[in-house]
């Protein structure tokens, strides 16, 4: 299929993708379209940014138009499963202009937003639902919502709703739709994990598999720097003030972390805002479009941002801490060279990092840089061995670093960690309309400068730079937080 003509889409679909620019399918959109077409269950495998809202809105969006109906009362003819608050919010934008027009009711429902509106807003019915776990069951248990009368159940990022604990409420959520039903599934990986529950819920699905897990975009420059933990804060100011950085998404492991960096940053006059579970849905929705508006240089988040968010022309992300789950690492480097663009992505790289990175370069299958001079690739003492996809992270803490800018040792003593408490287990309940969960762990402490290489070789990332940049909002915020990051609180 070369034109989305061609996959035979009603005519007012069919118009309206074209209205929003939409007139050569993906492998994933090209794959998928004709097997919902007809009926089938479908599991996708293709990474975030292939176009995998489209591959199954489109002929939802169709077989709602041809078998015309009212909203079911309290219900809804199609649910949707998303893990965080921002990709629900997505998927539900592009249901708006995908189905524009059509004359159906399309509702976004999740965590972190009062559930009074939500209930009035499914009092009606929609055709549309798409949900968050956590903030679907608490509508249930209120009697707020009744999936019976579901045609069509698709679970979206699978692989992060198990990561993030949402095994329990998808079983649970499962019982109350009906058996007859299509269900499309779609992960970025496939992890055994994941596997079960595709069993659990597809019946004799087509497969849909394009762009592996491990595959990194190709027009993303992936650049090394080998810091010690205590001067990554300085290096981040140094590498933002750079005049070929415009716009900069900085990951970090915690909730507390971006919260962090964000006050550093106000210190060295450089206007940032932050993204995480411990911040509202207004507030989280203010800081994405003040970034995405242009009015702040800089979005500092968790990895509730490592999937699911479109931003137009993001030209560097920065890894102030790597991650755990070596997968994550795609999808975070993930959100720069979209739509044919190129991007930089940099990561930071700490003594006791340096097993998360040899995991991330196993997994893409490419030596990302050497080690620093006078270390062995088995001199690694003190690091951690990085968790295996599908498997919450086990948080920890470090110490706050400081101090002058100095060479890397390699004999140096890692600073030691606090603790963090563990995340919820899948079993336990968190309080009524907060059980939507993101992930992150650990906290990277800030300082001084160090060595910087890229994957192609050579290169620093400059001088001192130029004036600071300044925008109207000042970001930050939050308390103190000690818990593993979460989505939909």
């Amino acid at each position: 299929m070369t034109t989305f003509q061609s996959f035979g889409l009603a005519p007012r679909v069919e118009s309206a993708l074209t209205a929003a620019g939409y007139t050569t399918p993906t492998p994933i959109q090209a794959g998928a379209i004709p097997l919902i077409l007809s009926g089938r269950d479908v599991m996708g495998l293709a990474q975030t940014g292939t176009g995998k809202t489209l591959a199954f809105a489109a002929p939802i969006l169709d077989k709602l138009f041809r078998n015309q109906g009212p909203a079911p009362h309290k219900g809804a003819r199609v649910l949707v499963l998303a893990p965080t608050r921002e990709l629900a919010g997505q998927i539900a934008a592009s249901f708006e202009t995908y189905g524009a027009g059509l004359g159906l009711r399309i509702a976004m429902v999740c965590g972190g937003a009062k559930i009074g509106p939500q209930i009035r807003k499914l009092e009606r019915g929609v055709h549309v639902l798409i949900a968050t776990p956590g903030r679907l069951i608490d509508l249930i248990e209120q009697r707020a919502v009744g999936l019976k009368d579901v045609e069509v159940l698709v679970l979206d990022e699978a692989d992060q709703m198990l990561d993030l604990g949402f095994i329990h409420a998808l079983r649970a959520i499962a019982k109350h739709v009906p058996q007859k039903r299509q269900t499309l599934f779609f992960s970025a990986t496939m992890p055994k994990l994941v596997e079960g529950l595709a069993a659990q819920f597809l019946k004799d699905p087509a497969q849909v598999a394009v762009a592996p897990p491990s595959a990194t975009a190709d027009k993303v420059e992936q650049r090394i720097c080998f810091v010690e933990q205590g001067e990554k804060q300085a290096l981040l100011v140094e590498t933002i003030r750079q005049p070929e950085v415009k716009t900069v998404l900085v990951f970090t492991r915690t909730k507390h972390g971006a919260d962090a960096v964000v006050r550093r940053l106000a210190a060295s006059d450089i206007d940032s805002v932050a993204i995480h579970g411990n911040k509202s849905q207004s507030q989280r929705e203010r800081a994405l479009e003040a970034f995405k508006g242009g009015k702040v240089p800089v979005l500092v988040a968790t990895d509730i941002a490592a999937r699911g968010i479109h931003i137009d022309n993001l030209t560097h992300v920065i890894n102030f801490d790597l991650p755990e789950v070596p997968e994550q690492y795609v999808h975070r480097i993930g959100r720069t060279a979209r739509a044919g663009a190129s991007g930089v992505a940099i990561s930071f790289v700490g003594k006791d990092e340096r097993d998360y990175l040899r995991a991330i370069e196993k997994l893409i299958g490419n030596k990302l840089a050497p080690r620093p001079a006078g270390e062995k690739e088995s001199d690694d003492r003190g690091s951690r061995k990085p968790q295996q996809q599908s498997r919450r992270p086990q948080g920890q803490s470090r110490g706050q670093g400081g101090g002058e800018r100095r060479a890397y040792d390699p004999a140096a003593r890692r600073p030691q960690g606090d603790g963090e408490r563990r995340p919820q287990q899948g079993g336990e309940r968190a309080p009524q309309g907060n059980r939507d969960r993101a992930s992150g762990n650990g906290e990277r402490a800030s300082g001084n400068g160090s060595s910087f290489q890229r994957a192609s070789g050579g290169g620093k990332p400059g001088g001192n730079g130029g004036g600071s940049r300044r925008g109207p909002g000042q970001g930050g915020g939050g308390g103190r937080s000690r818990r593993p990051e979460r989505a939909g609180v």
